[in-house]
């Protein structure tokens, strides 16, 4: 009988200790890996272990123990998660708003108090992390929509449709088809970011490539290209520490 069908099925996940504290590190396999690895993701603050087809799961073990240290500063270096709930502050279109309830009727409106922008939110506080999300999905589809609507002219191009997702690893992205998916957190950045990403994802309508003739049509699109990646690189990934 051939041994892979005599190796036990793997775990989903290992664990490991370290100073009296327990993390979950997710067990992955890929073919084409050549190595382990270990990695946390700055999104989403999991932690995933992958390994090649052959490697035991016991040297998987031994690996992640020894790194446990590794994994509890990384760990510890993530922003702090910030729930939808009534006193959060949020950044909407890069600017910090304070949740706050008001009362039962009346849905999800920007208002201020004392000169503080605030989220105000007439619902059940058990219904209150829904009910931004759907309202900053919302503002965030009318952003790029406009956004759209400003380029199309000059590009003599419209995408066929418009999604929005909560993605970890692209802000956007273009298919052949000419679809354009976005990720809702963009309306948590500054408006000059959602509006470059929605360059960069039309000029690919014309080049579906990353060729110098693409960035020279995203140039003559948008000008704030540098200043918009930089902020990206600096402050993307804390985006993620929403809801």
């Amino acid at each position: 009988m051939p041994l892979a069908l005599l190796r036990r099925p793997d775990p989903d996940h290992l664990e490991v200790q370290h100073e009296g504290a327990r993390f979950r590190i997710a067990l992955r396999r890929r073919p084409t890996a050549r190595r382990i690895t270990l990695r946390v993701s700055a999104a989403t603050g999991e932690v995933v272990i992958t390994l090649p087809s052959r490697t035991a799961v016991t040297t998987a073990q031994r690996f992640a123990e020894s790194h446990a240290g590794w994994v509890a500063t990384r760990l510890a270096r993530l922003p702090e998660r910030v729930i939808f709930e009534p006193g959060a502050s949020l950044p909407l279109r890069g600017e910090p708003h304070r949740v706050r309830l008001s009362g039962m009727r009346g849905g999800v409106r920007i208002e201020r108090d004392a000169g503080e922008p605030v989220i105000a939110v007439a619902c059940e506080p058990a219904h209150a992390a829904r009910r931004i999300r759907d309202f900053l999905t919302r503002e965030a589809r009318r952003d790029l929509l406009e956004a759209v609507e400003s380029y199309a002219p000059r590009l003599g191009q419209r995408p066929i449709r418009i999604t929005l997702r909560d993605t970890r690893s692209r802000w956007g992205s273009c298919t052949a088809r000419g679809e354009l998916n976005f990720s809702w957190r963009l309306i948590l950045a500054p408006p000059m970011v959602l509006d470059y990403l929605v360059a960069h994802e039309m000029a690919h309508l014309r080049e579906m490539n990353h060729s110098p003739r693409f960035w020279a049509l995203l140039g003559e699109l948008c000008p704030n290209v540098d200043a918009a990646e930089a902020w990206l690189k600096r402050n993307g990934s804390s985006l993620h520490r929403y809801g």
